[in-house]
């Protein structure tokens, strides 16, 4: 049946308008699905897997609501989607595309809704996400059910709602709690948006049948037509509240536009009326659109959905069934790991060689499920059901049925090696081995068994349980159908997956090894470690190098440039680390680093006995320091990580730039609102970039200044980055 027949025979529609769809798209009639319940219309979105809101679903939307309310045996329309998914907003893939700007827009759908002559319902079963949720909002009533996830996430993009959220959703609940809704941007279940008024009825039981329910009673009690846009703003002294939180966003997000552009709007909703407050609303957001911070947030929202696509691979690829996870090593990485799978239900066996430190790992996970519990993050019975499917045993024969062994063990080839044969002893065919390897070789430690096309890499992040990264290593000899499947298990167990070829430290400690050097030879040069950190932190990053290697060890540190000097000698480095480790100044877990650590804290504080090592370090190499600004110390830094990337994709190691934004932003603490070291080559420009690093080379004659072949390509053929 064609789109127009469909229509017809359903609703007795205008040919004329339903042949306009038909000459413009075709036959969409999938698009929306129609139901009829008495007198009541069902307009379902039907747009996979998301029902974004494109351009052409906004077209069969629009003629179907409009011969709806044309129709006299139609009395009310019930918008609704999916069981999962009411809309998920704007189409991603129409972003700076005309089909973003092309009629009918979301704001035309919204006043076609508003000015309607019948009852329109939003029936929210689902997720319902940014111009959804504002298509929501233009219906005269909301019901959503218990599983329903609302919010306005356009925050996290550097936006703020462009279709109305500002001005409607604190004229319908209160006001700081509208704010708060937006700012967050994270989603909010059913049974709090009914507590707070955001849904007009919650729907606990069979949830498309109680939708029509509720609305058909609406038109039996001849229900008023309400519209969130005749309301006033009602609360009391608006303007000191958002003083208030005008002050308090310029101080704990000093770098974000959009969150006091978000209060400007609130502004103009308490003060205007409606159409201009609408109209603050649109130019606030389209001035948002053009900022640096929101095309970088823009960029790593997109570089993060493309981490997982890898061309060789085909989406619909095979995978293996992972019901069983052993994890090789009790210690804190290991505890780690296994909390993501038990989170996510999976069963897990742990294992050490001795039993007081299985003893101790158990107990840590518990203990970690216990403060989870008592700040209510977590249930009783989620904690119980979680331990009962941790096991732990001594004997590597026990892994004989697990899916998938990672090995977590001490970072030292010949361990990890022993490690490897052993499972390879006892892993049934088609179980997965991984190693948690930070650095070493993943093809060597494969050639270690018998079975390297079942080799892969899985390097977490510590805390493993709470860092969103993993760094997926593919071997050369790794099977298409064991990347799938491990690519397919990080969005289980909730991690940003990026695939990374086999090289020293991979993608992120390979570029972080110049950062730390580069960060070092600037103390060596006349910076102090205190100086070095703040200029980072005030330029965004989440934590300076010598803070953040206190935190993970400098030992950790200590050992891989051991094994640097020998196989890479002429690479330049700093001794001046090595100075600081001989004299026992391991970081936070000895309480004394680059900094102090005073007992039971973690703040650092500036040492004497540090700046006394420094300065005897200084005279023995007759240094003479000089002062870096604060611009010349992130560009030394930045630019560093920026060089190495870039060359990190040239070789193939990294399948896209973009991939290596995403490393840095979810796992090195880069700041999201500067996209990742890649993006903000583009945003500097790739010509400032690679004059800068040429000047570098001829100051230091270090020839890992030379300028990355790919931005030398990128500079000669106007090409960005990203």
């Amino acid at each position: 049946m064609n789109f127009t027949l469909y229509l017809s025979k359903a609703l007795s529609l205008s040919l004329s308008l339903s042949l306009r769809v038909i000459e413009t798209f075709g036959d969409l009639m999938s698009l929306v699905t129609l139901t009829h319940h008495g007198r009541i219309l069902g307009l379902s979105l039907n747009n996979p897997p998301v029902n974004s809101l494109g351009l052409a679903l906004r077209h069969v939307l629009y003629e179907a609501l409009q011969a709806a309310f044309a129709n006299p045996e139609i009395d009310a329309v019930l918008l609704t989607g999916s069981a999962k998914v009411f809309s998920g907003g704007a189409d991603i893939t129409e972003f700076d595309k005309p089909q973003a700007r092309a009629e009918p827009g979301l704001m035309t759908l919204i006043n076609l809704i508003e000015a309607a002559p019948k009852i329109v319902v939003a029936g929210i079963e689902g997720t319902c996400m940014g111009g959804g949720f504002e298509l929501a909002l233009a219906c005269h009533y909301r019901v959503c059910s218990t599983a329903a996830s609302v919010a306005l996430p356009e925050i996290k993009l550097g936006l703020i709602p462009g279709a109305g959220g500002t001005q409607k959703l604190p004229r319908l609940i209160d006001l700081e709690a509208a704010f708060n809704f937006m700012l967050k941007g994270e989603p909010v279940k059913g049974a709090e948006l009914a507590r707070m008024g955001v849904v007009d009825h919650l729907i606990e039981g069979e949830f498309v049948q109680g939708a029509f329910d509720f609305t058909a009673l609406l038109v039996a009690q001849d229900k008023p037509l309400t519209r969130i846009r005749d309301r006033k703003v009602d609360y009391p002294n608006h303007q000191a509240f958002l003083d208030f939180a005008k002050n308090t966003v310029k101080t704990t997000a000093p770098h974000y536009p959009a969150p006091l552009a978000l209060i400007e709007s609130l502004e103009a909703a308490c003060t205007l009326p409606f159409e201009d407050g609408m109209k603050a609303e649109r130019k606030l957001f389209i001035d948002l659109m053009g900022t640096p911070q929101c095309k970088a947030m823009r960029h790593a929202f997109f570089a993060e959905r493309s981490s997982s696509k890898i061309p060789d691979v085909a989406d619909d690829t095979p995978t293996r069934p992972i019901q069983a996870v052993g994890v090789v090593g009790a210690g804190t990485m290991g505890g780690g790991i296994a909390m993501n799978f038990l989170n996510a239900g999976i069963a897990v066996k742990l294992i050490d060689t001795q039993q007081a430190m299985l003893d101790k790992g158990v107990a840590t996970i518990r203990k970690n499920y216990e403060n989870t519990l008592k700040k209510g993050k977590l249930s009783q019975a989620d904690l119980d059901q979680r331990m009962a499917l941790l096991s732990s045993t001594l004997d590597f024969k026990d892994l004989g049925d697990v899916d998938m062994a990672i090995e977590a063990v001490f970072e030292d080839m010949g361990v990890k090696e022993k490690v490897f044969h052993q499972l390879d002893a006892v892993l049934k065919p088609g179980a997965i081995l991984a190693t948690n390897t930070s650095t070493l070789d993943v093809n060597r430690i494969a050639l270690t068994t018998k079975r390297a096309s079942d080799v892969i890499g899985t390097h977490f992040f510590s805390p493993a349980n709470v860092m969103k990264l993993l760094e997926v290593v593919r071997g050369d000899k790794t099977a298409k159908d064991v990347l799938a499947t491990v690519m397919k298990l990080a969005k289980t167990i909730k991690k940003t997956a990026v695939v990374s070829g086999v090289c020293d430290g991979f993608i992120g400690n390979r570029m972080l090894e110049h950062y730390v050097r580069m960060s070092v030879l600037l103390v060596e040069e006349g910076a102090s470690p205190a100086q070095v950190d703040q200029a980072l932190e005030k330029w965004g990053m989440v934590m300076g190098p010598f803070r953040m290697n206190d935190l993970a060890g400098n030992d950790i540190g200590w050992a891989i440039r051991k094994r640097r000097y020998v196989e890479k000698p002429q690479v330049i480095y700093s001794r001046l680390a090595d100075a600081i480790c001989e004299a026992g100044r391991f970081g936070q877990k000895t309480g004394l680093g680059w900094y102090r650590y005073e007992s039971g804290s973690r703040k650092a504080l500036v040492d004497p006995v540090v700046t006394d090592i420094i300065d005897q370090y200084r005279k023995a190499q007759s240094i003479a320091p000089k002062k870096f600004t604060d611009a010349e110390i992130v560009e030394r830094t930045i630019y560093a990580l920026i060089n190495e990337g870039a060359r990190i994709v040239e070789e193939g190691m990294a399948m896209r730039a973009s991939d290596v934004d995403v490393v840095y932003l979810t796992g090195y603490g880069f700041p999201v609102f500067r996209g990742g070291p890649m993006k903000y080559a583009d945003e500097v420009g790739l010509f400032q970039v690679c004059a800068s690093m040429k000047r570098f080379h001829e100051a230091s004659h270090d020839d890992f200044w030379q300028p990355a072949a790919l931005l030398q390509a990128c500079l000669v053929n106007s090409k960005s980055l990203t």
